[in-house]
């Protein structure tokens, strides 16, 4: 089975290379494109202040911090967590970026780059001269964030594996699409396929749907009534 790690990060500010720091770590697994429910998350004392910015970004005060374990803490487990799967992060530079510091801090190796998709660079490929950050992406998808106020760590992680999962779909689909012949599995051979049908489904359909994963303690399905 194919196992991937989807993670994202809050920091104290914008730079690494200033000084800044992790202050939380978020990562959810998926096996073949589904989530298995394992998650993986930290609060980190980054021993300095949070800049203005970043704190109105995710409302992580140095006060909330200051009793959180340090990175050198966490680290084996947040590093046992991911193992040796690739790594799904929206604008990977900047994650890399900020937990190879913290790994070279501790003299701990790095995680190599060449392990990280990046979906947004995905996206803007996908989406060219559309607006692709999360909050964008979810919206195309109609995937439902009135539960989220301010970023969170593990939040855009359930989020972005949503993303994620809805982008590797529509690009085997595309990939799909443009066989000139596809053969099914009972032999028979389709000279062309046109278009996918997409059934929508209705609004009674999909009321019942969110009437159940409203049951599902920290589901990641929910999706937004449509407008």
């Amino acid at each position: 089975m194919s196992r991937e790690v989807i993670l994202d990060t809050e920091t104290t500010g914008l730079a690494h290379s200033k000084g800044h720091r992790v202050i939380e770590i978020g990562a959810v697994e998926l096996l073949d494109k589904v989530p298995t429910g394992k998650k993986f998350q930290c609060y980190i004392n980054p021993q300095r202040e949070i800049t203005e910015e970043s704190y109105k970004i995710h409302g992580l005060s140095s006060q909330f911090l200051k009793n959180k374990p340090l990175f050198a803490d966490i680290a084996d487990k947040f590093l046992h967590f991911v193992q040796d799967a690739p790594i799904v992060i929206h604008n990977a530079k900047f994650d890399m970026g900020f937990l190879n510091n913290e790994l070279s801090i501790i003299n701990k190796s790095v995680l190599p780059f060449e392990r990280a998709i990046d979906t947004l660079a995905m996206a803007r490929e996908m989406f060219p001269k559309s607006k692709v950050s999360l909050d964008a992406l979810c919206k195309r998808f109609k995937i439902c964030t009135s539960h989220r106020e301010l970023h969170g760590a593990l939040k855009d992680a359930e989020l972005l594996a949503m993303v994620y999962i809805e982008m590797t779909a529509r690009e085997q689909v595309s990939l799909s699409l443009m066989e000139s012949s596809y053969k099914m599995p009972n032999g028979v051979k389709i000279d062309k396929v046109e278009k996918l049908k997409v059934m929508q489904p209705t609004a009674q359909e999909e009321q019942e749907h969110n009437s159940m994963v409203s049951c599902i303690e920290n589901a990641i399905w929910r999706r937004c009534n449509k407008s």
